[in-house]
Protein backbone atom coordinates (compact mmCIF):
# COMPACT_ATOMS: atom_id res chain seq x y z
CA UNK A 1 0.00 0.00 0.00
CA UNK A 2 1.76 3.63 -0.78
CA UNK A 3 1.40 6.67 0.96
CA UNK A 4 -1.43 8.66 -1.36
CA UNK A 5 -3.74 4.67 -0.95
CA UNK A 6 -3.55 5.23 2.13
CA UNK A 7 -4.39 8.51 2.28
CA UNK A 8 -7.05 7.46 -0.10
CA UNK A 9 -8.37 5.22 2.17
CA UNK A 10 -8.29 7.49 4.95
CA UNK A 11 -10.05 9.86 3.47
CA UNK A 12 -12.70 7.73 2.30
CA UNK A 13 -12.99 6.70 6.25
CA UNK A 14 -13.76 9.61 7.14
CA UNK A 15 -16.78 10.74 4.01
CA UNK A 16 -17.93 7.26 5.08
CA UNK A 17 -18.51 7.47 8.41
CA UNK A 18 -19.89 10.75 8.28
CA UNK A 19 -22.75 10.01 5.81
CA UNK A 20 -23.08 6.91 7.85
CA UNK A 21 -24.12 8.91 11.12
CA UNK A 22 -26.39 11.10 8.93
CA UNK A 23 -27.99 9.34 6.57
CA UNK A 24 -26.51 5.64 5.51
CA UNK A 25 -24.13 4.58 2.31
CA UNK A 26 -21.08 5.40 3.68
CA UNK A 27 -20.15 1.64 2.17
CA UNK A 28 -21.05 3.43 -1.36
CA UNK A 29 -18.01 5.77 -1.07
CA UNK A 30 -15.30 3.36 1.03
CA UNK A 31 -15.68 -0.03 -1.00
CA UNK A 32 -15.29 2.23 -4.55
CA UNK A 33 -12.36 3.19 -3.60
CA UNK A 34 -10.88 0.04 -2.12
CA UNK A 35 -12.04 -1.64 -5.31
CA UNK A 36 -10.28 0.94 -7.63
CA UNK A 37 -7.07 0.66 -5.38
CA UNK A 38 -6.98 -3.05 -6.20
CA UNK A 39 -8.46 -5.04 -3.85
CA UNK A 40 -10.59 -7.84 -4.24
CA UNK A 41 -14.40 -7.57 -3.83
CA UNK A 42 -14.79 -9.88 -0.86
CA UNK A 43 -11.86 -8.73 0.79
CA UNK A 44 -12.84 -4.74 0.00
CA UNK A 45 -15.92 -5.65 1.57
CA UNK A 46 -15.24 -7.63 4.71
CA UNK A 47 -12.45 -4.86 6.06
CA UNK A 48 -14.13 -2.00 5.03
CA UNK A 49 -17.47 -3.57 7.34
CA UNK A 50 -15.15 -4.21 10.17
CA UNK A 51 -13.50 -0.69 9.92
CA UNK A 52 -16.74 1.20 9.58
CA UNK A 53 -17.50 -0.06 13.24
CA UNK A 54 -15.51 2.30 15.85
CA UNK A 55 -16.97 5.51 13.58
CA UNK A 56 -21.02 3.89 13.86
CA UNK A 57 -19.95 3.38 17.79
CA UNK A 58 -19.00 7.08 17.70
CA UNK A 59 -21.90 7.81 15.70
CA UNK A 60 -24.33 5.83 17.92
CA UNK A 61 -22.67 8.15 21.73
CA UNK A 62 -22.95 11.42 19.60
CA UNK A 63 -26.63 10.66 18.95
CA UNK A 64 -27.18 9.19 22.96
CA UNK A 65 -29.94 12.12 23.86
CA UNK A 66 -32.24 11.17 20.72
CA UNK A 67 -31.71 7.42 22.02
CA UNK A 68 -32.82 8.52 25.53
CA UNK A 69 -36.42 6.84 25.96
CA UNK A 70 -36.01 4.02 23.30
CA UNK A 71 -34.63 1.21 25.28
CA UNK A 72 -37.60 -1.07 24.94
CA UNK A 73 -37.34 -0.54 21.30
CA UNK A 74 -33.04 -1.28 21.10
CA UNK A 75 -33.80 -4.45 23.42
CA UNK A 76 -36.77 -5.25 21.11
CA UNK A 77 -35.02 -5.06 17.68
CA UNK A 78 -31.37 -5.30 17.98
CA UNK A 79 -31.29 -9.35 18.23
CA UNK A 80 -33.06 -9.49 15.28
CA UNK A 81 -30.70 -6.86 13.62
CA UNK A 82 -27.90 -9.48 14.85
CA UNK A 83 -29.39 -12.97 13.87
CA UNK A 84 -29.97 -11.04 10.25
CA UNK A 85 -26.29 -10.04 10.23
CA UNK A 86 -25.11 -13.41 11.17
CA UNK A 87 -27.08 -14.60 8.06
CA UNK A 88 -25.91 -11.90 5.82
CA UNK A 89 -22.29 -12.63 6.47
CA UNK A 90 -22.18 -15.85 6.25
CA UNK A 91 -24.36 -15.69 2.56
CA UNK A 92 -21.49 -12.96 1.53
CA UNK A 93 -18.96 -15.68 1.98
CA UNK A 94 -20.63 -18.33 0.49
CA UNK A 95 -23.02 -17.02 -2.08
CA UNK A 96 -21.92 -15.39 -5.77
CA UNK A 97 -21.89 -11.48 -5.71
CA UNK A 98 -23.99 -11.08 -8.49
CA UNK A 99 -26.87 -13.09 -6.34
CA UNK A 100 -27.91 -10.78 -3.88
CA UNK A 101 -26.51 -7.34 -5.63
CA UNK A 102 -29.34 -7.79 -8.55
CA UNK A 103 -32.01 -6.89 -6.41
CA UNK A 104 -29.91 -4.34 -4.08
CA UNK A 105 -30.94 -1.37 -6.02
CA UNK A 106 -34.50 -2.33 -5.84
CA UNK A 107 -35.03 -2.26 -2.26
CA UNK A 108 -33.03 1.54 -2.12
CA UNK A 109 -35.63 3.10 -4.33
CA UNK A 110 -38.61 1.15 -2.02
CA UNK A 111 -37.00 2.79 0.73
CA UNK A 112 -36.57 6.58 -1.01
CA UNK A 113 -39.88 6.02 -1.81
CA UNK A 114 -40.95 5.02 1.99
CA UNK A 115 -38.74 8.15 3.61
CA UNK A 116 -40.16 10.40 0.57
CA UNK A 117 -44.02 10.09 0.99
CA UNK A 118 -43.39 9.11 5.09
CA UNK A 119 -45.70 12.53 6.14
CA UNK A 120 -48.92 11.09 3.67
CA UNK A 121 -48.39 7.64 4.75
CA UNK A 122 -48.37 7.87 8.20
CA UNK A 123 -51.19 10.47 7.62
CA UNK A 124 -53.14 7.46 5.81
CA UNK A 125 -52.22 4.89 8.56
CA UNK A 126 -52.94 7.37 11.79
CA UNK A 127 -56.84 6.69 11.63
CA UNK A 128 -55.80 3.05 11.58
CA UNK A 129 -53.65 2.89 14.68
CA UNK A 130 -54.28 2.91 18.15
CA UNK A 131 -52.27 5.31 20.16
CA UNK A 132 -49.32 3.95 21.37
CA UNK A 133 -49.58 0.76 19.26
CA UNK A 134 -47.29 -0.64 17.42
CA UNK A 135 -46.85 -3.94 14.71
CA UNK A 136 -44.23 -5.49 16.83
CA UNK A 137 -43.98 -8.87 14.67
CA UNK A 138 -43.72 -6.69 11.69
CA UNK A 139 -41.27 -4.18 12.47
CA UNK A 140 -39.15 -7.38 14.32
CA UNK A 141 -39.28 -9.22 10.89
CA UNK A 142 -38.28 -6.05 8.58
CA UNK A 143 -35.49 -5.58 11.04
CA UNK A 144 -34.26 -9.40 10.33
CA UNK A 145 -34.36 -8.52 6.86
CA UNK A 146 -32.57 -5.16 6.88
CA UNK A 147 -29.99 -7.06 9.21
CA UNK A 148 -29.34 -9.56 6.95
CA UNK A 149 -28.90 -6.80 3.76
CA UNK A 150 -26.37 -4.91 6.79
CA UNK A 151 -24.18 -8.37 7.06
CA UNK A 152 -23.90 -8.95 3.39
CA UNK A 153 -23.40 -5.35 1.76
CA UNK A 154 -24.49 -2.57 4.30
CA UNK A 155 -24.83 -0.04 1.62
CA UNK A 156 -27.98 2.09 2.24
CA UNK A 157 -29.06 -0.26 5.46
CA UNK A 158 -29.25 2.81 7.47
CA UNK A 159 -32.00 4.46 4.54
CA UNK A 160 -33.94 1.02 4.62
CA UNK A 161 -34.20 1.19 8.62
CA UNK A 162 -35.18 5.08 8.14
CA UNK A 163 -37.58 3.85 6.09
CA UNK A 164 -39.11 1.53 8.65
CA UNK A 165 -38.71 3.47 11.49
CA UNK A 166 -40.83 6.24 9.58
CA UNK A 167 -43.77 4.27 8.94
CA UNK A 168 -43.68 1.91 12.11
CA UNK A 169 -42.47 4.16 14.43
CA UNK A 170 -44.53 6.98 15.69
CA UNK A 171 -41.36 9.27 16.50
CA UNK A 172 -39.50 12.37 14.73
CA UNK A 173 -36.45 11.44 12.36
CA UNK A 174 -33.99 12.41 14.76
CA UNK A 175 -34.85 9.65 17.01
CA UNK A 176 -35.57 7.37 14.35
CA UNK A 177 -31.93 8.43 13.09
CA UNK A 178 -30.74 7.27 16.79
CA UNK A 179 -32.04 4.16 16.54
CA UNK A 180 -31.29 4.18 12.97
CA UNK A 181 -27.50 4.18 14.40
CA UNK A 182 -27.32 1.56 16.84
CA UNK A 183 -28.98 -1.25 15.02
CA UNK A 184 -26.46 -0.19 11.96
CA UNK A 185 -23.34 -0.82 14.24
CA UNK A 186 -24.98 -3.54 15.47
CA UNK A 187 -25.32 -5.50 11.82
CA UNK A 188 -21.39 -4.36 11.56
CA UNK A 189 -20.06 -5.54 14.57
CA UNK A 190 -22.15 -9.06 14.45
CA UNK A 191 -20.81 -9.35 10.82
CA UNK A 192 -17.48 -8.33 11.39
CA UNK A 193 -16.66 -10.93 13.99
CA UNK A 194 -18.13 -13.47 11.54
CA UNK A 195 -14.95 -12.19 9.22
CA UNK A 196 -12.42 -11.76 11.81
CA UNK A 197 -13.01 -15.52 12.16
CA UNK A 198 -14.22 -17.16 8.75
CA UNK A 199 -12.79 -14.39 5.90
CA UNK A 200 -9.56 -12.68 4.62
CA UNK A 201 -9.58 -9.51 6.29
CA UNK A 202 -6.27 -6.99 5.12
CA UNK A 203 -6.18 -4.94 8.56
CA UNK A 204 -4.15 -2.11 7.00
CA UNK A 205 -7.63 -1.38 5.37
CA UNK A 206 -9.75 -1.80 8.40
CA UNK A 207 -7.16 0.54 10.74
CA UNK A 208 -7.37 3.18 8.40
CA UNK A 209 -11.11 3.04 7.48
CA UNK A 210 -11.25 3.28 11.41
CA UNK A 211 -9.37 5.99 12.01
CA UNK A 212 -10.97 8.18 9.61
CA UNK A 213 -14.69 6.59 10.32
CA UNK A 214 -14.04 7.42 13.57
CA UNK A 215 -13.58 11.31 12.81
CA UNK A 216 -16.64 10.82 10.64
CA UNK A 217 -18.90 9.79 13.24
CA UNK A 218 -18.32 12.50 15.02
CA UNK A 219 -18.37 15.14 12.26
CA UNK A 220 -21.80 13.46 11.47
CA UNK A 221 -23.57 13.43 15.07
CA UNK A 222 -21.96 16.71 15.55
CA UNK A 223 -23.80 18.55 12.60
CA UNK A 224 -26.47 15.90 11.85
CA UNK A 225 -28.88 16.54 14.50
CA UNK A 226 -28.95 20.15 13.89
CA UNK A 227 -30.67 18.62 10.90
CA UNK A 228 -34.64 19.90 9.98
CA UNK A 229 -37.32 16.63 9.69
CA UNK A 230 -37.58 18.06 6.35
CA UNK A 231 -34.17 18.52 5.74
CA UNK A 232 -32.79 15.21 7.00
CA UNK A 233 -35.73 13.57 4.70
CA UNK A 234 -34.70 15.68 1.37
CA UNK A 235 -30.67 14.45 1.70
CA UNK A 236 -32.21 11.04 2.65
CA UNK A 237 -33.33 10.97 -0.53
CA UNK A 238 -30.64 12.74 -2.22
CA UNK A 239 -28.02 10.02 -0.89
CA UNK A 240 -30.08 7.10 -1.69
CA UNK A 241 -30.83 8.35 -5.37
CA UNK A 242 -27.13 8.30 -6.05
CA UNK A 243 -26.69 5.24 -4.12
CA UNK A 244 -28.56 3.65 -6.93
CA UNK A 245 -26.97 5.08 -9.83
CA UNK A 246 -23.63 4.11 -8.30
CA UNK A 247 -24.57 0.40 -7.86
CA UNK A 248 -26.16 0.45 -11.44
CA UNK A 249 -23.88 2.52 -13.56
CA UNK A 250 -20.17 2.08 -11.28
Amino acid sequence: MSPLDAIAILAAGVAAGTINTIVGSGTLITFPVLIGLGWAPVVANVSNNIGLVPGAFTGVVGYRRELEGQRSHVLSLAPFTAVGAVAGAVALLVLPASAFKAIVPAFIAVAIALVAFQPRINAALAHRRRPGAENRVGLRGATVATGVYGGYFGAAQGILLMALFGVALPQDLQRSNALKNLLAMTANLVAGIVFIFAADVDWGVVGLIAAGSILGGYLGSRYGRRLSQDRLRALIVVVGIAAIARLLFG
